[in-house]
């Protein structure tokens, strides 16, 4: 047998330049091909007034006092402002610090302390966010922190118009990114990444899409996320093609008319995202017919929502990707080529320059193709570490420079990796142990069940049991029994959830990521569950 390794050969050499010298180079090849279109914006730049913005910005922040290796929060929903100050700022040789739209202040002042801060930029508000009392609010804590612009100001203005200040000369390898990992315990740690990790990174994955500058991908998700600025902004402007901001944050309607509007050629997405707009109401109505691509990532796809997207929007070359943010992000990618049950069932094959293994969590001996192991990568990818905290590095990134991602896996003969579960959502059900992965699979072949998500739960006798957390489909009713008579039978006893509860909502990131930790602590709320929970943390 042989085992479960995988190198991404690849006959196309890494890009050796920075980003700002790559989006020049793309510029002054294709001027007048349109760079970036922000619909709620009502705005148009051509590749060639994009990179003249980029350098008037880069300017400005230099002439403002900044330096090369200083930090710069950005804090702001999805706007074409957002793509001028990642390109600037790595332009300029600043490290761009990204914040979450989603922070209140407590996390908002760790980022900016824990960063050092110079300059932190933001819009004056968003939905219930009001950005500019909560950044003046935590100013006074960071004594790094010199400097609030906000977007719609005359200090804005300013910036953006430039100065007289010389660009720096940089290098590849210079951090130019720092990006906080959301945890499910403890504070976030900030994945810092060089222009050679994420720019190769977005170039990689433009490749494998086949983009060119006749490509307009619609970007509905966050860039602050790497789904957004490498995916999504890397990823167009290494290749030619063109951004489309639908909205300042996802929303599925106005997504489904920047696709027909701008008759977009790609699409990006979690599954849930995807879920939203085919539920719409009036998906029906949109001329998806320009979709040929797109990227499907964040959390696995349910067989059944793949099957949908690419029958019913038009996707037929959509891929899976796999990674995480201190891979810059993407390790793995399936093909447009490649079998439908590889493409619904695996997240593809090892990306180029890249290196994956499966290993035993206990030895880290790499196991056998086909055995369940944690998912190692190496290459290119692999952030610097995390900013400032070698502590927390060294427990990432071993000796040999692999990435631990603590996800479970699986290789088979032909390269292709499944992803089964996370190392810490594994529930152990009275010695058994247990993937929720594999239960939510089954569970979205009940013909009611538009989503799930299973958890492990405390429990006094068995150490922990089953919670399924239910989205019908329209017009279902919610059915304990039924949803269990689906099960007897059909998987082991042990694996049948024993609490059902229906949601309408799952909690999750803003990049759509399910939140399966804050499901747990509502079933034990619900179901009262403190005693058991007690026990089993005694």
């Amino acid at each position: 047998m042989a085992l479960s390794y995988a190198h991404g050969a690849s006959d196309v050499p890494l890009l050796g330049e920075t980003i700002g010298a790559n989006l020049s180079r793309t510029a002054a090849r294709v001027p007048d091909a349109p760079a970036l279109i922000s619909c709620h914006q009502d705005l148009r730049w051509s590749y060639a007034e994009l990179d003249e913005g980029v350098t008037r910005l880069a300017r400005g922040l230099l002439d403002a006092g900044l330096r090369p290796g200083d930090r710069l929060g950005i804090w702001s929903p999805n706007c074409a402002e957002w793509v001028l100050i990642q390109y600037a700022t790595a332009r300029a040789g600043i490290i761009l610090v990204n914040l979450n739209p989603a922070y209140r202040t407590s996390e908002l002042e760790y980022a900016l302390c824990q960063s050092g801060c110079r300059m932190l930029v933001c819009a004056r508000a968003f939905k219930t966010s009001d950005y500019a009392a909560m950044a003046a609010e935590v100013a006074p804590s960071c004594p790094d922190l010199e400097r609030l612009v906000l977007l719609d100001s005359p200090e804005w203005d300013e910036l953006a118009a430039g100065g007289e200040a010389e660009l720096p000369p940089l290098d590849m390898d210079d951090p130019i990114n720092i990006q906080y990992t959301s945890g499910t315990t403890g504070n976030p740690k900030g994945a810092t990444l060089s222009h050679h990790n994420i720019l190769n990174n977005g170039h990689f994955i433009a490749r494998i899409l086949g983009y060119g500058e006749a490509d307009r991908v619609c970007i509905p998700v966050p860039f602050y996320h790497c789904f957004g600025m490498v995916i999504g902004n890397l990823g167009c402007t290494s290749s030619g093609a063109c951004m489309v901001i639908p909205a300042p944050a996802f929303e599925p309607e106005a997504t489904l008319e920047a696709v027909q509007d701008e008759r977009c050629t790609s699409l990006y997405g979690g599954p849930p995202m995807f879920i939203a707009q085919l539920d719409h109401p009036r998906f029906g109505e949109f001329d998806l017919s320009s979709l040929r691509t797109g990227v499907m990532a964040g959390s696995p796809c349910p067989i059944e929502v793949m099957r949908k997207v690419i029958d019913r929007m038009n996707m037929g070359e959509v891929t899976i990707c796999y990674g995480m943010t201190e891979t810059s992000p993407v390790s793995t990618q399936t093909r447009a080529d490649d079998p439908l049950e590889r493409r619904v069932g695996t997240v593809g094959r090892v990306h180029p320059h890249v290196e994956v293994r499966i290993v035993d969590p206990a030895t880290g001996r790499t196991v056998e193709r086909g055995e369940q192991g944690e998912v190692l990568t190496r290459g290119y990818s692999v952030m610097l570490g995390y900013w400032n905290e070698p502590g927390k590095t060294a427990e990432a990134i071993d000796r040999g420079r692999w990435m631990h991602t603590g996800d479970l896996g699986t290789m088979d003969e032909q390269g292709y990796v499944k992803i089964t579960g996370r190392i810490k959502d594994m529930v152990i059900r009275g010695g058994e142990n247990l993937y929720p992965r594999e239960i939510e699979e089954f569970l979205y072949g009940h013909p009611d069940i538009s989503d799930v998500q299973v958890v492990g739960v405390p429990d006094e006798r068995y150490g922990e049991e089953l919670a399924a957390f239910v989205i019908l489909r329209e017009g279902a009713s919610g059915d304990e029994d039924a949803i269990r008579g689906f099960c007897d039978g059909r998987i082991a006893r042990h694996k049948v959830p024993r609490y059902i509860r229906f949601v309408d909502a799952f909690p999750m990131t803003v990049t759509g990521k399910v939140q399966k930790f804050r499901l747990r602590d509502q079933a034990i709320e619900e179901l009262g569950l403190h005693d058991a929970a007690e026990i089993a943390t005694a």
